[in-house]
């Protein structure tokens, strides 16, 4: 495993380890909890040019391979946005594809994206729609959470400071009726103002997501009732606006 000193602004070094495998990864976080993570870099380095962020310990992850794997509905921390928008789920595809330039989706990864948690992120609402997990891993072993059980807040994780996001676990029935949209200040290469991520099942059950509507990140209802919902069951059975959905006993939003 490669390790380095790089210096930086007046007064700040930075120790950088860069490991090739997933337990030289683990290693280093067991070692080092609580150091940065760096994989694409597209949200940290934004933080360092303003000052905002200096971290003195970072782990770069980008060249273990092992989290840039992609089998079936297991999709690797380290793929990038870039292979997502080529790849064959649609509304993943879809926000892939609104996500920076080419430059940044060729270095940004959706476990990146997680790893921020962001209320703005562009992965969030997919992964609430269809119910997502997140695969977590540190040299205790391994744990899979709910996406939101492990987006909690803003900018706020369930993540262990040695734990490493590993993967995004997808379930194995996917609806073939999906839909991402996002609405921003520009067209392109914008944060999300709204987006949102509509599925619906062969028996009409739609799961609806939105992002960026709010200070948290629980990104809205998982179900709706059977049916297409037309302008005006939405306006009868949404939530009030600016009030967060209320939760069923089980903890999941109720329809809307």
């Amino acid at each position: 495993m490669a390790a380095s000193v790089m210096r930086g602004y007046e007064g700040w070094d930075v120790d950088i380890e860069r490991p090739t495998g997933l337990e030289e990864a683990l290693g280093a976080l067991a070692a080092q909890p609580g150091a940065t993570l760096l994989a694409g870099g597209t949200d940290l380095m934004v933080e360092v040019n303003y000052h905002a962020r200096l971290p003195r310990r970072v782990i770069a992850v980008r060249r273990v391979e092992e989290l840039k794997q992609w089998e079936g509905r297991r999709l690797g921390a380290g793929v990038t946005f870039g292979r997502i928008e080529h790849g064959p789920i649609r509304a993943l595809a879809q926000l892939a594809r609104t996500v920076g330039s080419p430059q940044i989706r060729a270095a940004a990864t959706i476990g990146g994206n997680l790893g921020t948690a962001s209320p703005a992120g562009d992965s969030h609402p997919f992964l609430a729609a269809c119910d997502a997990h997140i695969e977590l891993q540190s040299r205790r072993g391994i744990r899979t959470l709910r996406w939101d059980e492990f987006l909690v807040g803003v900018k706020q994780t369930s993540r262990a400071d040695d734990e490493l996001i590993t993967a995004v676990m997808l379930p194995e029935a996917m609806p073939h009726r999906q839909e991402f949209a996002k609405i921003g200040v520009r067209s392109a290469m914008v944060i999300a103002t709204v987006s949102a991520c509509v599925m619906v099942d062969d028996e009409g059950q739609a799961r609806v997501a939105l992002g960026a509507v709010g200070p948290t990140v629980h990104l809205g209802c998982k179900k709706s009732s059977p049916g297409v919902i037309t302008r005006r069951d939405r306006r009868s059975r949404a939530p009030s606006a600016g009030r967060p959905c209320k939760r069923t006993p089980s903890g999941t939003p109720p329809c809307w």
